[in-house]
C-alpha cells in the first residue's frame, strides 16, 4: 500500500511539475502567432523618396508600415492621390503635426526656422495644432484612430509638456529614443522609444530587430529619407531589411504602429499590475 501511495504522489508530482511551464507563459506576455518580437517600421515627413522607394519594397514582401505626416507637407497637394493609395493598401497614415515644429533652442537646431519655433508656441497651440491634423488625415484616409510622432521628439510647448493633454486623442506616441523596448509589461504607451536610423548598413538594421528578438521585445525604427532627401539611408541597406523581415515572418511580426500598440494595450490590460512584479524566488 505505502508503495502504491509513493507512486501516486509521484506521478503527482510529474504531473504538476509538465504543467508549470505552461503556467508561467501564460502569465507572460506573448506576440501573437508564436512570434518572438513585433518591428514597426516607421517614415517621417512624408517625403518623395518614401513614395517611390519605400512603399513599392514593403508592398512587394507584403509587409505594413507607418507614414508620419506633417499635413502642412510639400507633397500632401501635389501627391495626394498617392499618399491615399498608401492608407488603402494598408499602411498607416500617423499624424506628425501641421508644420513640424521643434525647438530651435536645443543643441544642432539651426535648421529650425525663426517661424516654426516650438518654444515660442503656447501648449494649447501645439495641441490645438495636432488635433487638426487628425481631422486633414481623416479626410486622407477615414480613419478616426491614430497614433503620433512629435516632430524632432520634442514634447514641450513653450517650455511645458504638451503631450500630456492629448493622450486622449492618440493610441500610442512615440516619444523618447530608444529602438529596441527594454520590458513590454512597464512600457508607457505615451512614451515608446524609437531609432531615426540614417548612414546606416542592413546588417545594422538587422542587428536591432536580432536584439528585440532575444529580449522578447519590439524594435521601432523611423526612417527619413530612403535613397534621397534627408537623413538618408541608402534603399540597398533598407531594402535588406525589409527581406529579411519578410523572410522570418515566424520570428517577427512587422506590423503598423498602431496595430501592435492597440495588441500591447490589451495584453497588458490581460496580464494586469501583478504581472509587473518580480516572481518570488523558490528556494
Amino acid at each position: 500500500m505505502l508503495k502504491i501511495k509513493s507512486l501516486l504522489l509521484s506521478s503527482l508530482i510529474a504531473s504538476m511539475t509538465l504543467s508549470l511551464p505552461s503556467l508561467a507563459a501564460d502569465g507572460a506576455f506573448k506576440w501573437p502567432h508564436g512570434a518572438k518580437a513585433a518591428v514597426n517600421l516607421a517614415y517621417d515627413d512624408a517625403l518623395d523618396s518614401q513614395l517611390d522607394n519605400v512603399v513599392p519594397v514593403l508592398n512587394k514582401y507584403k509587409l505594413k508600415g507607418t507614414f508620419y505626416i506633417p499635413s502642412g507637407a510639400a507633397t500632401i497637394s501635389p501627391r495626394m492621390q498617392d499618399w491615399r493609395a498608401v492608407a488603402k493598401a494598408g499602411h498607416e497614415l500617423g499624424n506628425h503635426s501641421i508644420f513640424h515644429q521643434c525647438s530651435k533652442g536645443q543643441p544642432g537646431r539651426d535648421w529650425v526656422n525663426a517661424d516654426r519655433d516650438l518654444d515660442k508656441l503656447s501648449v494649447t497651440q501645439m495641441q490645438d495644432q495636432v488635433r487638426v491634423a487628425n481631422t486633414l488625415l481623416k479626410a486622407l484616409d477615414g480613419k478616426t484612430e491614430r497614433t503620433y510622432t512629435p516632430p524632432c521628439i520634442d514634447l514641450m510647448a513653450g517650455g511645458e509638456n504638451y503631450i500630456n493633454g492629448l493622450k486622449g486623442d492618440f493610441v500610442a506616441v512615440k516619444g523618447q529614443g530608444g529602438g529596441v523596448t527594454p520590458d513590454m509589461l512597464s512600457l508607457d504607451p505615451y512614451m515608446v522609444g524609437v531609432d531615426f536610423p540614417a548612414g546606416v548598413t542592413g546588417e545594422q538594421l538587422i542587428a536591432v530587430v536580432k536584439e528585440a528578438a532575444a529580449k522578447g521585445t519590439m524594435a521601432n525604427f523611423t526612417f527619413h529619407g530612403v535613397g534621397g532627401d534627408h537623413l538618408v539611408t541608402s534603399v540597398e541597406a533598407h531594402k535588406e531589411l525589409i527581406k529579411y523581415l519578410a523572410e522570418h515572418k515566424d520570428i517577427y511580426w512587422t506590423d503598423t504602429f498602431i496595430n501592435i500598440m492597440q495588441y500591447v494595450k490589451k495584453e497588458q490590460a490581460r496580464l494586469g499590475p501583478k504581472a509587473q512584479q518580480p516572481t518570488p524566488k523558490t528556494k
